[in-house]
């Protein structure tokens, strides 16, 4: 007899849905391998010959980490291409790399956490590169459209699974994963939820990834919004991934909870579903989550509604079904893969090195422009100068390139090497000891050196220093260093052969780095005044330099050896940090005067590099370019007035361009940066990049980091009232448009717009056509003006295209904190089409019936406290751990709430409040007398313990007095936290 096959698991079953395949698994794993499948790092089910699966694959602008892959240009500039289409296709380039790459590695996830939709609403956060803009429509199309390229197009099965991050209103990195925004409900729906929920609802996203700040006293991890936003705007199971080492902040940091098993259950329940803490070691969370359970603070049935969401995204990958998967591999490298999935691996192809200068190309803004750009190749000798001339830099979330151009490179391809002089500008400089000797780099050998990251890894952030080259010496020969100053005192120090001073895991400095890098840079250094010359002072370590018999290292400060070396004896001899006389041999401002001189044309590249001074944990302290490069511009201008500024950065910078004739941005471009800008400077290609943020003229002119009151505190270009060095949506082109024909008309569902536009110019450009609303008579707070639409298009001279747009009615929609929804306020709104948000060419004004305003009922539903119309000195904390918010003062001072419209019918005769903490609540009514006022009689015993007081509402002939239509005001004194107001008659 022959042995019968055994039957499929319905969980094999490709015929059956997947959410029946996905209970029949379910079914089958035991609660400890449940348990375990809630780590990043989920282990194989041998038994049932399931692999191991890991969340979490980078992805922003390229398969990162993982070594070489195509790198395309950082998030903030694909988002200024303001085209969607070529962003869609970029995230299907980097899907298709990301399942090649995972065919020979399986390393590599298909779970990508990109990208990035946090807006950019302050300037001088470090993460800007990641994001596309300040304004929430625009910052969706294009995630939107990321995602889409990322999912594939078949209806079943996904390429990749893209995860949003970060969810919610995370700006800052300082004190990240303790700090807490205050954002009022107008902000929160307006603002910071509408980026997540576009995208979400348009179908292509599996899932987000929680911030590591606080939004209203609550940590995001534990956010209920999760459940009462995010989960109700898809029917699709979505997978919520924790940042990395966050669930181990609610108690170690944020101290939010007092046990790590109260924290991961609280989080679990909130809707966190897969935990990245400790690495690859998954039995701390796994032991936390059992405590758990053991503890009933978990259900099984909570267990596996997480597990449930993890499996859905694995099936939509075609994990369980190798043979069908159109994309191939979703399993494990090697996987069988369906006919015809070949071309699901295309990985470097000619296709993807186009797409990436295609998206550098867009990517480029032009800022100013009095005529001298384009440059002619044929009849231009140009010198190009500036810290970045001859730079393609790399951020945190890039792979290892491939290909690479830079600046200087492509603009010896275009304009011939015989046209073209470069002068970097640093300063060159000898180290020279205490004792007389020069800091000296020992010769390298020959063998090459491996990119930093090259091989992959899981976490680069574990990546060591090299140490197998010679440390750096000192003796009778120095070598010449190039020093740039990259602001704040930051500085690095290059070796002739291309290599940064660098210190490894053992201490000492080598010449060993291709680029600064990793998480913690080991590249930076400050040199601080002591004792007649400078002590070199490692920024990685906080150490400082010291020359020892075995090599220049760093080494701790001894107070004995710190009195020696202020007294002037020998360093060496006292163990002690070096004073270093810094020599310089050549001052960079001179070079660059030099080439500038000699050319018909300068440009000036100068920007940041995306390692330092601005970046993942470590915020900006200013808009200002750093001095060096500051002091390499006027040099430049001075000695030759055609100068064009190009600026290459991960964030705005408020340079005055009064005497630059030509001044242009682009992002950190990828690969082929410059290619494309040269292209652009030549004329090949007429320039289309649109700012995706407003650019400050000043400091001055920004909000606190912290503060994330968009509305109050009249931030980005939909509340800001001044005067911007270049506004939102700017950017100008080598031909001209003109607009015409604007007209708008209501219809049942929506507002149809139409409009033509033409190239009046005499070349074939690119023009973003963007439309904006203005409510012209609010009753609340609007933006002074919102964009609604936006295209980016493609006319030959003297062509025309007729442009049209329906607006859904929501489009008008702001959110009514009277009635807690979305309302569309009747009267007349103002529609304005133009080439950016200041440049209008083309307005008209329609009226729309819209939904009246209802005064707040306050004797039937009483007041929220966090559903203020206007407030001063509070902020919004968590009324409880779980959900709900309140209001306290801001420390030290008195805080007030203003609500509008609060209709008490025939009258109120008593008010009640409910608070914690100790302090002093005040109501009055308009600008009237104080009617009441609430003190808790004891202090409570934490903030989350709440009592109700009430008081009768104290005025001659009450309760007439209160009757009608009142503007209600509150004052709040002390350690105080306000809830609800209550009112009966």
């Amino acid at each position: 007899m022959t042995a019968s096959t055994p039957p499929t698991p319905p969980f094999r079953d490709p015929h059956l849905p997947f959410a029946k395949r996905i209970d029949d698994l379910l079914s089958r794993l035991t609660l400890e391998e449940r348990t375990g499948a809630l780590h990043q790092f989920t282990p194989a089910v041998e038994r049932l010959g399931i692999a191991a699966f890991r969340t979490g694959q980078e992805a922003l602008h390229g398969v990162a980490w993982m070594g070489p892959a195509t790198v395309f240009p950082q998030a903030v500039g694909l988002g200024a291409t303001w085209n969607p289409e070529l962003v869609r296709r970029v995230g299907e380039a980097v899907s298709r790399e990301t399942r090649a790459m995972r065919a020979r590695d399986e390393r590599v996830g298909l779970n990508v956490w990109a990208p990035t939709v946090n807006l950019l609403r302050h300037p001088l956060w470090g993460r800007n590169e990641e994001g596309y803009s300040e304004d929430p429509r625009l910052t969706s199309a294009i995630a939107t459209a990321y995602t889409r390229g990322l999912r594939g197009d078949h209806p079943v099965y996904w390429r990749t699974a893209p995860v949003l991050k970060h969810w919610l209103a995370h700006n800052n990195e300082t004190a990240r994963d303790t700090t807490s925004g205050s954002v009022r409900p107008r902000v929160l729906h307006e603002y910071d939820l509408r980026a997540f929920r576009d995208a979400v609802e348009a179908g292509a996203v599996a899932g987000v990834m929680p911030a590591y700040n606080l939004v209203n006293g609550r940590p995001n991890h534990v956010s209920p919004y999760l459940r009462e936003q995010l989960r109700t705007w898809t029917e699709e199971e979505l997978l919520v991934c924790s940042d990395a080492g966050a669930p181990s902040n609610l108690v170690d940091s944020e101290h939010y909870f007092d046990t790590h098993e109260e924290a991961v259950a609280a989080s679990l329940r909130a809707g966190v579903d897969s935990f990245t803490d400790h690495g690859t070691d998954s039995s701390v969370i796994v032991g936390r989550l059992e405590g758990a359970l053991r503890q009933g603070l978990l259900t099984e049935a909570e267990i596996d509604g997480a597990v449930r969401r993890q499996l859905s995204v694995r099936f939509r990958l075609g994990e369980f079904d190798p043979g069908a998967d159109p994309y191939g591999g979703g399993g494990s490298a090697g996987a069988p893969q369906a006919e015809g999935g070949a071309d699901e691996h295309a990985f470097d192809t000619p296709e993807h090195r186009a797409l990436a200068q295609e998206a550098a190309e867009q990517a480029v803004v032009l800022l100013k422009n009095d005529g001298l750009l384009p440059l002619a190749p044929a009849h231009t000798r140009v010198a190009v100068v500036g810290l970045l001339a001859d730079e393609c830099k790399l951020d945190w979330y890039s792979g290892t390139l491939i290909h690479r151009s830079t600046p200087l490179e492509g603009l010896y391809e275009r304009f011939g090497a015989e046209r073209v002089e470069f002068a970097e500008g640093v300063d060159r400089v000898l180290l020279k000891t205490s004792a007389g000797a020069f800091l000296h780099v020992p010769p390298a050998p020959d063998t090459p050196e491996a990119a930093r990251g090259a091989e992959g890894a899981l976490d680069p952030a574990l990546l060591a220093g090299r140490t197998d080259l010679a440390p750096l010496t000192a003796g009778p020969e120095g070598t010449e260093l190039a020093l740039a100053d990259w602001g704040e005192g930051v500085l690095t120090l290059r070796a002739p052969d291309g290599r940064y001073l660098s210190v490894a895991e053992d201490g000492y400095l080598r010449a060993s780095a291709d680029q600064p890098g990793g998480w913690v840079v080991q590249e930076t250094f400050r040199l601080e005044p002591h004792g007649g010359g400078h002590l070199l002072r490692h920024v990685g370590t906080g150490l400082p330099v010291q020359v020892a018999a075995d090599g220049v290292k760093v080494a701790p400060e001894s107070a004995a050896a710190a009195e020696s070396t202020a007294a002037g004896q020998d360093a060496a001899a006292g163990a002690g940090p070096e004073v270093f006389e810094l020599i310089v041999t050549e001052h960079g401002e001179e070079a660059v005067a030099r080439a500038a001189a000699r050319a018909d044309a300068v440009v000036v590249v100068a920007g940041n590099d995306p390692h330092i001074n601005g970046r993942e944990t470590e915020d900006r302290t200013t808009l200002r370019l750093p001095a060096q490069q500051e002091l390499l511009l006027r040099s430049a201008r001075a000695a030759n007035p055609n100068t064009v500024l190009a600026l290459v950065s991960a964030y705005p910078y408020a340079v005055d361009p009064t005497d630059l004739p030509a001044m242009l941005w682009t992002a950190h471009g990828g690969q082929a940066a410059g290619t494309a800008l040269a292209r652009v400077l030549a004329g090949d290609v007429s320039p289309a990049g649109r700012l995706p943020q407003t650019w400050y003229a000043d400091d001055a002119d920004l909000p606190g980091l912290l503060d994330y009151d968009v509305i109050g505190s009249r931030q980005t270009y939909l509340y800001f009232g001044g005067t911007p060095l270049f506004p939102f949506g700017h950017g100008l082109s080598y031909a001209a448009f003109a607009y015409d024909g604007l007209t708008a008309r209501a219809e049942e569902q929506g507002v149809r717009v139409s409009f033509t536009v033409t190239n009046t110019g005499a070349v074939t450009a690119d023009e973003v056509v963007q439309l904006y609303t203005r409510a012209v008579d609010p009753s609340v707070p609007r933006p002074l003006r919102e964009l609604v639409a936006h295209r980016r298009l493609s006319l030959a001279p003297g062509e025309t295209a007729g442009i049209a747009f329906e607006l859904p009615l929501s489009a008008f929609a702001f959110w009514d904190v009277a009635v807690g929804r979305w309302r569309v306020e009747p009267g007349r709104y103002e529609l304005l089409a133009g080439a950016s948000s200041a440049d209008v060419r083309q307005r008209t004004t329609l009226t729309l019936d819209g939904e009246p305003a209802v005064p707040r009922a306050v004797l039937e539903h009483g007041l929220d406290a966090a559903g203020f119309d206007e407030q001063s000195g509070t902020e919004i904390v968590d009324r409880t751990r779980e959900s709900g918010d309140a209001v306290t003062p801001v420390a030290g001072q008195e805080g007030e709430l203003v609500f509008r419209r609060c209709d008490f019918g025939n009258g109120a005769r008593e008010v009640t409040v409910e608070v914690s903490g100790e302090g002093t609540v005040e109501l009055s009514l308009d600008d009237g007398p104080v009617l009441a006022g609430l003190s808790p009689s004891a202090p409570a015993s934490g903030p989350y313990e709440y009592v109700t007081l009430g008081a009768p509402l104290a005025s001659p002939g009450a309760p007439v007095a209160t009757a009608g239509v009142h503007e209600v005001r509150l004052r709040l004194r002390g350690a105080l936290r306000l809830a609800r107001v209550g009112f009966s008659a």
